[in-house]
């Protein structure tokens, strides 16, 4: 999943979070509106019929019975509390009434009955529903809420949305991780399957290069020719062994199996092993240790001793004949620094520029053997530096923690 796809996800994300909640928001206040007085408001019938009302002089003449429903009835009381007249008035509404009576249900209920009220010349127009169809209760609130109100409303939305979106942010990273781990899972097994593959075939190529550099009946020609066959064969498997390692780390699907370490005896068991290795003609070893003992590592040895063998395989490959290589160590400021230089400025490969050892991309000026090496100082929570040692040599160090 790249970067762009990720913003993408994100604004589509956000965006639809917003219309979610605008819609939410407007749906409510569609609902309380439609609900209230402020849809169907029971001024404008109540006037209605109280002007439908009329008094001829001797009697009542009412109108607007189209104005009522057949479920409602109407009622008017003069000022002694008496019902004057009456339209489908039901049994259990009184015809007379107290000034108490009257204060209790035009804000309540008359007789359970939702009721509302117009004030006439000539008395109270009481307009009455069914039970039960209308939910009449008195609300009141101070003027400084009703201020606050949008401020509220604009706090609890914005929290709305800020939820929404924290939401969706470890959704979509879950989906990123996901999506990361199936990549590297599909890379390793590419990496793994290819690896084996080559191994086969290389081994065969060694063996057979082997048994010709060591008969009898070659010419020496022919003899050299197969140790530069059987040399790049093992360089192409070192490689191979390389990138499986560099791919683990990348992936973190390396795990560290750390050992407590004395420097001085790992850096010599590595130095014996390289020169029974063979150093080559013309290369010069020396080891550079303090006289006082180094402080202890906790370190992985395997990946450790791979990473000084790829500093000391590189200066071996990327200088010519009558180089001297140095492995040493040093200690301060809590650190442990394993080095290892060797060649001079004229002679190394590597460019004279430290920046420009390790590429932006992890990749190295000398393939996958220093971005190994920084993988795996990095694991053990240290760095790489490159610098220039004795004699113009270039000197690559690996500054550790210690325990």
């Amino acid at each position: 999943m790249s970067l762009r796809s990720l913003l993408k996800g994100a604004v589509l994300v956000t965006a639809s979070a917003a219309l979610i909640a605008v819609i939410t928001l407007a749906g409510i206040l569609a609902f309380v509106f439609y609900h209230s007085d402020g849809g169907r408001s029971w001024d404008t019938p109540v006037s209605r019929i109280s002007s439908a009302l009329t008094w001829n002089g001797t009697e009542y003449e009412f109108s607007g019975d189209d104005l009522l429903e057949d479920d409602r009835w109407a009622i008017l009381i003069d000022e002694d509390g008496q019902v004057i007249w009456s339209l489908r008035r039901p049994a259990d509404v009184p015809e007379q009434y107290s000034l108490t009576d009257v204060a209790s249900f035009t804000r309540w209920y008359l007789s359970d009955y939702p009721v509302q009220c117009r004030i006439r010349d000539d008395g109270l127009l009481v307009v009455g529903a069914p039970k039960g169809s209308v939910w009449k209760h008195d609300v009141s609130t101070a003027s400084q809420l009703l201020h606050d109100a949008p401020l509220w409303c604009g706090a609890i939305f914005l929290l709305a949305l800020g939820c929404v979106l924290l939401l969706a942010y470890f959704v979509v990273r879950r989906w990123f991780r996901q999506a990361q781990q199936v990549r590297d899972a599909a890379r390793s097994d590419w990496i793994n399957g290819v690896s084996h593959d080559i191994r086969t075939p290389l081994s065969m190529v060694m063996g057979y290069a082997a048994q010709m550099e060591a008969a009898a009946d070659l010419p020496p020609g022919r003899k050299k020719q197969a140790g530069i066959i059987r040399a790049q064969s093992q360089a192409i498997r070192d490689l191979v062994s390389d990138l499986n390692l560099t791919m683990r780390l990348d992936c973190a699907m390396q795990a560290l199996r750390k050992e407590s370490l004395q420097p001085e005896a790992f850096l010599r068991q590595i130095a014996a092993d390289f020169l029974n290795g063979g150093l080559g003609d013309g290369f010069g070893f020396e080891m550079d240790l303090p006289a006082e003992p180094l402080p202890r590592l906790d370190a992985d040895p395997f990946l450790l001793r791979r990473a000084v063998n790829n500093l000391l395989t590189n200066c071996v490959r990327h200088n010519a004949p009558g180089c001297s290589i140095r492995l040493g160590a040093r200690a301060g400021g809590g650190r442990i620094v394993l080095f290892v230089a060797g060649g001079t400025a004229a002679r190394t490969a590597a460019p004279a520029d430290p920046a420009r050892q390790l590429e932006p991309d992890g990749g190295a000026a000398h393939g996958t053997g220093l971005k190994l090496v920084r993988q795996i100082a990095a694991a053990h929570g240290g760095t790489v530096e490159f610098g220039q040692g004795d004699s113009q040599s270039l000197c690559v160090s690996i500054s550790l923690p210690t325990r």
